[in-house]
This record gives C-alpha cells, sequence and structure tokens, in this order.
C-alpha cells in the first residue's frame, strides 16, 4: 500500500495538473514523458457527483486505454471502482470532450496492449511489483453520437 503521503501527493499533484489542463486545453499537463493525458470524468459510485482525474492513456484504434494501477496501491483507483459501477463517463483530450463507454480488457487485450503501455511509461511494471491484486487494462469507446 502507498504510504499516505504518497497519496496526499499523487491528490495534490493531479488536482494542480486537472486545472492546468482545463485551462490550456492540455498544452500544459497533457504529456508525461512519452505518454499523453486525459482527463477523465466519472460519476461517483456512492455521492452521484462528477468526479474527473488525469490519466495517462494510450490509443488503440477510436478506443483509449488506460492502466487501473493507483501507483500500485492494494486498492483499485476509485475513477476504475466508479466505472465499474456505471460504465459511462467523459473523456477530455486537448479540447475535445468525447462521452465512453468502459469495459475491462480481456486476457487477450491486455496481453496485445501491454508492451505497447509500458513502452510509454515504464512505470507500470514497477507497479506490479508492489501489489498482489491484478493491475487491470481499462479500455473506453467513444459512445456513437445521438
Amino acid at each position: 500500500m502507498a504510504p499516505p503521503n504518497n497519496r496526499l501527493m499523487i491528490k495534490v499533484t493531479s488536482t494542480l495538473n486537472k486545472c492546468l489542463y482545463r485551462a490550456t486545453g492540455g498544452v500544459i499537463g497533457g504529456r508525461f514523458g512519452k505518454a499523453n493525458i486525459l482527463l477523465l470524468t466519472t460519476t461517483g459510485r456512492k455521492s452521484g457527483r462528477k468526479r474527473t482525474t488525469p490519466l495517462l492513456y494510450l490509443k488503440d484504434g477510436d478506443d483509449f486505454v488506460l492502466i487501473a494501477s493507483n501507483a500500485g496501491d492494494d486498492r483499485n483507483p476509485a475513477w476504475w471502482v466508479n466505472l465499474k459501477a456505471d460504465p459511462h463517463g467523459q473523456v477530455q483530450v486537448g479540447w475535445a470532450r468525447t462521452g465512453v463507454t468502459a469495459r475491462q480488457a480481456s486476457a487477450e487485450e491486455k496481453a496485445r496492449l501491454w508492451p505497447r503501455i509500458t513502452d510509454i511509461y515504464p512505470g507500470y511494471d514497477e507497479y506490479t511489483t508492489r501489489t498482489t491484486r491484478e493491475i487491470p487494462v481499462v479500455i473506453l469507446t467513444p459512445a456513437e453520437p445521438a
């Protein structure tokens, strides 16, 4: 489990990143090394309130691929728990916002995507050593226009 000060640091950094991303359309806060960042908005499973989280992502065709690593914590990240309760969310990439539907990648999809993911952020491999839980790969499929 991540020490409490790590959780606080992640929360503060995420809040700052989210504000800068929204203010600049991702010009500031839209990249982390080789990885692109999006803003994911989910609905809180208990509160019903909208929750927005900046996350590294990989494009796979039209889909967005996320890793529910929670920095290797033994608990799933809140955004993933929220999506399991209600798979509908929204992503912001740059200024564009898109409705999405989430699902967990199959074992075959995870095996195909994991090397691409760790190429853009090798830290995910280390996160697997910090926890006994299976770290989910989450696929967000853009919603069909109404």
